[in-house]
């Protein structure tokens, strides 16, 4: 799951080399914490929230596949 999100949010990134995601489970979801530069930022959150949000659905149908509940977070 962590792969899979790396591969969507590093094209979008100028210093691909400042991804980190962790993951933590809590009540029994899978939560993803994005770290990335702070230059990065707002390319991953996107105006209005937008990328941020269709992030967090892509991820969402992907766990779904796997059977699992997905959260992301975008941590600076």
């Amino acid at each position: 799951m962590k792969d899979f999100l790396r591969k969507l949010i590093t094209p979008l990134v100028h210093y691909p080399e400042e991804i980190s995601i962790i993951s933590n489970e809590k009540n029994r979801q899978l939560v993803l914490e994005i770290h990335v530069a702070p230059e990065d930022m707002g390319r991953v959150i996107g105006k209005g929230g937008k990328r941020a949000n269709a992030i967090r659905t892509i991820m969402k149908a992907r766990a779904a596949l796997e059977g699992r509940h997905v959260m992301v977070e975008i941590v600076d």
